[in-house]
């Protein structure tokens, strides 16, 4: 019997390897090659495009998270499986046989999902506004063996300012028992440590080098204990980058741009200036991309948005209509314009032109009631005891597409053949893996 492990990691890079001697060892009879990210290279739709073979257009994750116009109601961090729209690498296995079991740690969709063995965060929203940690697992009850053996995931290091390798740690340890326990044919594990301190402090500071060694440890021991269970012969890693993240250096603000444009309007609360969804048109931000939703499809409000975004300082591309079909983007879950940073920049979420206006929220880690992704969380400002505002802090991002090869990813197996002595797209690599794991299985 073959084990096949698949695992993602974003912002791992070739060059990291210098600092990974067990991941060296790992792969040092096997094989690495570069691998390309598929735009938006941000978590959603890159494991959406891992997991399916497909681009945005056809599984219709456009981000991570979504608009549901007709409800008027943004969904950050929160949708199931079903947002899914393709089969993914454990649909096609269960089609070609219901005997080949899957595995799914913590990929960010996965909730719901037709994998055998699932684990994801799940907490649980008390009546007094309050959160326990809580754990979905498939079987329903594997959180409680978990709980006993390793106790609860530690949430508060998943992310925000006291993110770090304890996460992780515990990720990889309870994959390692799962994988132990079930023995299941494939699985994937979303290993997330470098995305931390790259993002905070840029992908070449000293933080994101301890990252790196942090990874390479906790990394040995779940290597070490899977090869103890399985027998290391039996056991094919893959290894993947999810995307890579670069060093940049300025910072745009969309949503202010449009409001300064008298495109959004805002609703001043008691707590300060919150988004005004019924604008003619907002900006869902997520790292170097940004889906500009206009009020009923005015073509009229198009055309100014495009005209605002053109000639702005730190975006590459302006995109419209069917031209977002270049990059796999042309699904009715995106914004009528998207908007692309070049390289070197990001997209804040930001609406308020005075920080004395923002919304209390924006002062904390709140990743459900932003209408976009915020870095800054990672931030802490031991004067306020809060989340800065300053959004020139982060040093690190990603989800441009991919232009150079500071931008590509590496893809590493132990197996010497499984990669094919050539480089990879990350769409390519769900029925390779299917087919391979079905050919496997066949002999």
């Amino acid at each position: 019997m073959k084990y096949f492990i698949y695992c993602t990691v974003p912002g791992l890079r070739q060059q990291d390897l210098a600092q990974m001697p067990n991941l060296k060892e790992l792969i040092s009879n096997g094989a690495q090659q570069q691998l390309t990210t598929s735009f938006p290279g941000v978590t959603w739709p890159a494991q959406a495009s891992m997991l399916t073979g497909k681009l945005a257009n056809q599984h219709g994750v456009i981000a991570n998270g979504f608009y549901w116009r007709n409800q008027q109601e943004v969904e950050m961090w929160t949708a199931w499986n079903e947002k899914i729209e393709a089969p993914q690498i454990w649909d096609l296995l269960h089609d070609i046989s219901p005997d080949i079991k899957s595995l799914a740690w913590f990929p960010m969709l996965s909730k719901g999902s037709g994998a055998d063995y699932i684990c994801m965060p799940k907490p649980v929203h008390n009546p007094d506004g309050s959160e326990s940690l809580w754990c979905y697992t498939q079987p329903q009850k594997y959180y409680g063996e978990l709980l006993e053996s390793i106790g609860h995931f530690p949430l508060q290091h998943f992310w925000g300012p006291l993110a770090n390798i304890k996460s992780s740690q515990w990720i990889l340890e309870s994959a390692l028992k799962a994988i132990s326990d079930f023995k299941p044919q494939f699985s994937y594990i979303y290993i997330p440590h470098l995305d931390y301190a790259a993002q905070k402090l840029g992908p070449n500071s000293p933080a994101a080098f301890q990252a790196v060694t942090e990874l390479d440890e906790v990394l040995g021991n779940m290597i070490n204990g899977v090869h103890e269970s399985l027998g290391k012969e039996n056991v094919v890693w893959i290894i993947a980058s999810e995307y890579v993240i670069t060093e940049v250096d300025h910072v745009t603000y969309p949503n202010r741009i449009l409001r300064e444009a008298g495109l959004l309007n805002v609703s001043v609360q008691e707590d300060g200036e919150h988004l005004d969804l019924d604008s003619p048109a907002w900006t869902l931000v997520d790292h170097q991309l940004g889906h500009v939703f206009v009020q009923n499809h005015c073509q009229e409000t198009v055309q100014k948005v495009v005209e605002v975004f053109s000639s702005q300082p730190g975006i590459a591309e302006v995109l419209v209509g069917d031209q977002r079909s270049k990059y796999g983007l042309d699904h009715e879950r995106s914004g009528d314009v998207v908007i692309i940073s070049a390289a070197n920049s990001w997209q804040a979420y930001y609406w308020w032109l005075d920080d004395i206006k923002a919304p209390s929220f924006a002062h904390t880690v709140d990743i459900h009631r932003k209408p976009g992704y915020d870095p800054v969380e990672l931030h802490f400002d031991m004067q306020t005891k809060s989340i800065p505002l300053d959004a020139t802090l982060i040093k690190g991002s990603h989800g441009a597409p991919v232009k150079d090869d500071n931008q590509r990813g590496v893809i590493l197996s132990n197996c010497p053949v499984i990669l094919k002595d050539r480089d990879w797209q990350d769409t390519e690599l769900c029925e390779h893996l299917v087919n391979t794991i079905s050919d496997v299985q066949n002999l």
